[in-house]
């Protein structure tokens, strides 16, 4: 199963019409990114610190549904593929109450120096806990 995090729709993340306003929902698949990375015991500043920052160099997103005020939602986080320096994840919204897709991306993020801003690899062990994490979310048959 992929990792998910629940978020709740708040006013604050809607329009005048109680509809999601659509960058939110990037904001809610970066909350998802986060919680897994802290799941492996990484914390962003504690990386920052480290000189290790993250930055998202690609967005292909879907906006399929509306999600609306008080929605509870689930952002799910798969990882697609990874190399020493980037990770391509793909992340879905769905609301919790009846499965229904609301959004899709994959999103690329890449590992940077925080002081030069130059590609910078992933810690080895946080992208082998990723790797391991999407080993397990694969059936036996795409093994």
């Amino acid at each position: 199963m992929p990792f998910q995090w629940p978020i709740r729709v708040y006013i604050e993340d809607t329009d005048l019409g109680g509809i999601v306003y659509y960058v939110n929902y990037l904001k809610f698949m970066e909350r998802a990114r986060t919680e897994l990375l802290r799941a492996h015991g990484y914390y962003q500043q504690q990386l920052a610190e480290d000189d290790l920052i993250f930055v998202v160099t690609r967005v292909d997103g879907r906006y399929l549904k509306p999600a609306r005020l008080d929605d509870e939602l689930l952002v799910s986080v798969c990882i697609e593929s990874r190399s020493p320096v980037r990770v391509t994840f793909v992340q879905e919204i769905t609301r919790a109450s009846d499965s229904v897709l609301l959004c899709s991306a994959k999103v690329e993020v890449a590992c940077v120096s925080g002081s030069e801003m130059k590609p910078h690899r992933w810690p080895p062990d946080l992208l082998a806990g990723l790797a391991a994490s999407a080993e397990q979310q694969l059936t036996p048959e795409e093994k």
